[in-house]
């Protein structure tokens, strides 16, 4: 890709410890010279691991990355609860972090809680609002935070290793999970205390770490950073696609629905020869057009015709 093109993509970053998602962010928009950058799900300054950025048209998919499950290994410290429910917060009491000794079997125990789907109480330092101002604001001003309790998911929960004072996981949640909430519950449970000490995000939805370029090489070589984009076309190849014909293809870019005589007579089309798809084909589609090229994403409403609901064209 050159040009214009080559800045509309998906650039997964191997976000280091300290800056936060804003920050990078702002960091890819000074390097590649380019305002339409944005992030799909943020990691706390004090995180590390896979942060994909969204360049150019592909910011308008944002959403849908946003809303993958994300696979943490973290590492959550026993024997004090911090105020942040992480490393970087002031514990609650003046006593010092302690070793508790906690027999791995009570602590696999306590782990069981934590799998599958239950409501989780985001920690008062996060972004989550309260009559809308953040949480975090309020936090810092020792106001009361109250935060109701969402419903979240655990896939996986696995206990890694134990350590003196120290427990390793690796988990695979739904988005708007806290691994700082995990902690900080964990230790309630345990009756010790605890906060996460380190985290570390392994993947997003379908993007690994394995995919992910480290901040200081783009700093140093930012063609780099170019040479790393995913496309736009490799975004959402989970969603099945529906070809359209010339004719489609203008009807798609005007935001149009979509018709029978819109389709290309060729596939893939599943199912959708009266724009009714087969069972198990889900509500949402990719839009493509003869070339492979991603056009837009449509929702199938409930008379089974699809409209464009993101149009990248």
């Amino acid at each position: 890709m050159t040009g214009a093109e080559s800045k509309n993509g998906l650039l997964i970053i191997d976000k280091p410890a300290g800056p936060t998602s804003h920050d990078v962010v702002a960091w890819a928009r000074r390097v590649l010279r380019e305002k339409r950058i944005g992030h799909t799900g943020t990691l706390d300054p004090m995180a590390t691991g896979v942060l994909p950025l969204v360049i150019g048209k592909a910011t308008r998919l944002a959403s849908l990355l946003s809303a993958t499950e994300k696979e943490y290994e973290a590492t959550v410290r026993l024997g004090a609860a911090t105020d942040t429910y992480d490393s970087s917060g002031s514990p609650f009491s003046a006593m010092p972090f302690v070793d508790p000794g906690i027999p791995t079997a009570r602590i696999e125990e306590a782990l069981a809680r934590f799998r599958g789907t239950f409501e989780q109480v985001p920690p008062p330092y996060s972004a989550k609002k309260v009559a809308g101002v953040p949480a975090y604001e309020l936090a810092r001003k020792q106001k009361p935070v109250e935060l109701a309790a969402v419903m979240v998911t655990v896939h996986s929960l696995e206990l890694l290793e134990i350590g003196p004072g120290a427990v390793r996981l690796r988990m695979r949640t739904s988005p708007g999970f806290y691994v700082r909430s995990l902690a900080h519950d964990l230790g309630v449970q345990l009756g010790c205390g605890a906060h996460l000490e380190a985290l570390r995000r392994i993947r997003a939805g379908r993007f690994g770490i394995d995919q992910a370029v480290p901040l200081d090489v783009i700093d140093r070589t930012p063609e780099a950073a170019l040479g790393a984009l995913i496309p736009v076309e490799e975004i959402a190849t989970d969603l099945p696609a529906v070809r359209v014909n010339p004719l489609g293809a203008q009807r798609t870019a005007h935001g149009n629905f979509l018709r029978p005589q819109d389709l290309a007579e060729t596939g893939p089309v599943p199912g959708l020869g009266a724009l009714a798809p087969e069972p198990g084909t889900g509500p949402v589609f990719r839009i493509i057009d003869g070339e492979g090229r991603l056009l837009a994403i449509a929702a199938r409403g409930a008379d089974g015709v699809l409209r464009p609901s993101i149009v990248l064209v």
